[in-house]
């Protein structure tokens, strides 16, 4: 196994694993990313990317396996756990259509790094909006969300189609100005990325079910690990951090790396696809 690829295969997992849940944008960074290393053909790192986004996904799972638990269990009954689990599905519903009917003409127009260096500036001035209005809270915790509040939260998912949009970005700022608290509004986006992540992954698995090999576990492998490994991290990391601080400090950083992915296409310093 060619060494060189393991690494960047590595990074690829790392990449994944700490910005699948910030408000920063996986996809938009994997994008970049890939297409600095030059990581794999198209076909071969979409289906790379599937392994990936899983490794995070079970991260989550694993953090919250105690309330994911408590709240399949109890769902069998009225209550917070089967409203919270009821908000889940209602809330991944409309991106999952919104998935299937327009990702195909959406990845094949802004699937490139200026489009998303982009989205990096304008998702960041959008935070700092979102962080300088009054924040009034009305749902304190993830139990307390309604069924109305979690599909509004859904329809803000349906931002995240745009590459270098963020699914957790779209989800936690829209849920701040829907009233969520942060540590609200940062659970949910974690939990709705359990059946969104999961379900973008089986079907794009069995989409590009002709592209396994039995060749590439190796580098599936690490970055499969790696992507677990920094996800837990992540998640751990961004509710410790919330506690004190605001989101402030994620959209300067999307707007300072943005603007340095457009002077290095403008300037030619980097030979980015897009260019």
């Amino acid at each position: 196994m060619d060494p060189i690829l393991l690494f960047h295969s590595l990074i690829m997992g790392l990449v994944e694993g700490i910005t699948e849940f910030l408000p920063i944008s996986s996809t938009g960074h994997l994008i970049l990313t890939g297409d600095l290393l030059n990581f794999l053909d198209m076909e071969k790192r979409d289906v790379y990317e599937i392994f990936i986004q899983l490794g995070a996904m079970l991260a989550v799972v694993w953090e919250y396996r105690a309330k994911i638990g408590r709240t399949v269990s109890g769902a069998i009954r009225p209550g917070s756990e089967r409203n919270l689990l009821l908000g889940i599905v209602i809330a991944f519903i409309p991106a999952a259509i919104a998935g299937l009917l327009f990702s195909k003409q959406i990845k094949a127009v802004l699937f490139n790094p200026v489009c998303v260096a982009v989205a990096f500036i304008v998702g960041g001035l959008i935070i700092l909006w979102a962080e300088k209005r009054q924040h009034k809270v009305a749902v304190e915790t993830v139990d307390d969300l309604s069924l109305k509040d979690a599909l509004k939260v859904g329809l803000c998912q349906c931002l995240a189609l745009i590459p270098g949009t963020s699914r957790s970005g779209a989800t936690i700022i829209g849920g701040l100005f829907l009233g969520l608290s942060r540590k609200a509004a940062t659970e949910f986006s974690f939990f709705l990325g359990i059946p969104t992540l999961g379900a973008a992954s089986l079907y794009s698995l069995i989409k590009h079910r002709e592209a396994l090999s039995a060749d590439d576990i190796g580098v599936f492998a690490v970055g499969f690990i790696a992507s677990f490994v920094f996800a837990f991290l992540a998640i751990r990391a961004l509710l410790r951090f919330i506690s004190t601080h605001s989101f402030a400090v994620f959209a300067w950083y999307r707007i300072a790396f943005g603007l340095i992915v457009l002077a290095s296409w403008q300037t030619g310093l980097v030979n980015w696809s897009a260019g």
